[in-house]
């Protein structure tokens, strides 16, 4: 069965929207929107599997909102809305999960990284995220998922329990979602330390740069971002053994719109205070104006909240009826 191309992904409200969020994922997405039907959610219930507080829940997903329309996703064009908005999502992660093998789950290395020693201690909430994943990109029959490196095994999952519930029932109902690895900086590491993803949850604010760091900030962070005593190398095979120099290469070339190896060949051999001022002038300039738009658009919280409102509405208009025809196929009986 061929089904209608319609992208689907999200971003969890957790604050300090980064450098990496921009390049990995938010930059990316815009281009799919005059190729396919595209669906962006801000996945605040996956965000509640961490505690959470509740006035900054709200206001950090109104800030993704922001950064989603500020990168220039529109809501025009796109479905913008909260995860919890939708009902279904919930719904349909607890229909899904009756046919999802406890194995399958036990696979799962980001709930063994998340919980480490205190695993028995850990919500379920937690465990059957890659549940809740699948029901979000199925209940909209979504059939490309743009994913970082890190979410790929649970796209995976989200196949498999397609294809389950189809053999199940004999029955071409959800697609078999295709991951989109997209962009040259599919995985922006720390400033701070050049074998680590750079993330929201890093204690130290200079190991990243936010979204809406401002012109100052931008600069002193990749002033003060962690390189080695050599030169820049003349190749990229080099940049294997040398971390930090590879990842502040790789974060050039996806500022600019070249390759890594043409990134490697305007700066070889320089030193990286030459470096750094270029790679600074580029960040400022990507970042300056999306962080700006983000912030005045923080300041109209109710023009967010319209948006998003509007969003959960389109989304219902979808979701409700493969929510109704899954319960069907099930047997479910509807009075």
């Amino acid at each position: 069965m061929d089904f209608p191309q319609r992208v689907f992904s999200g971003v969890q409200p957790t604050g300090n929207l980064h450098l990496g969020n921009y390049l990995g994922a938010i930059r990316n997405w815009v281009p799919l929107q005059d190729q396919a039907e595209t669906i962006f959610c801000i996945v605040d219930l996956h965000a509640i599997t961490q505690p959470q507080d509740p006035a900054q829940l709200r206001a950090q997903t109104r800030e993704v909102t922001a950064a989603y329309i500020a990168a220039g996703i529109d809501p025009e064009r796109s479905i913008i809305f909260n995860q919890s908005a939708v009902a279904g999502h919930s719904e349909l992660a607890w229909l899904l999960g009756c046919y999802t093998p406890l194995g399958w789950l036990n696979r799962m290395t980001q709930f063994k990284e998340k919980a480490g020693k205190q695993r028995d201690n850990a919500g379920l909430g937690l465990y059957a995220y890659p549940v809740l994943m699948a029901a979000d990109i199925l209940l909209y029959k979504g059939t490309h998922v743009p994913v970082g490196e890190d979410q790929k095994q649970h796209l995976e999952l989200a196949r498999d329990i397609a294809g389950a519930f189809n053999r199940r029932y004999e029955i071409e109902f959800f697609p078999l979602p295709e991951p989109q690895i997209l962009g040259a900086a599919t995985r922006v590491m720390s400033l701070r330390d050049g074998t680590k993803k750079m993330s929201k949850s890093d204690l130290s604010d200079y190991s990243r740069i936010n979204m809406t760091d401002d012109a100052d900030a931008v600069a002193l962070k990749i002033q003060k971002a962690k390189t080695d005593p050599h030169p820049l190398p003349d190749s990229p095979a080099a940049l294997e053994a040398r971390p930090e120099a590879g990842n502040l290469i790789g974060i050039y070339a996806a500022l600019a719109g070249v390759t890594v190896a043409q990134a490697v060949d305007r700066f070889a051999g320089r030193s990286f205070s030459d470096f750094k001022r270029e790679l600074a002038d580029r960040a400022v300039a990507t970042l300056g104006p999306i962080g700006a738009e983000m912030k005045r658009l923080m300041g109209e919280p109710a023009h967010i909240d319209a948006i998003l409102r509007r969003g959960a509405e389109r989304a219902h208009a979808i979701a409700d009826k493969v929510l109704a025809d899954t319960q069907d196929i099930i047997g479910l009986l509807k009075p």
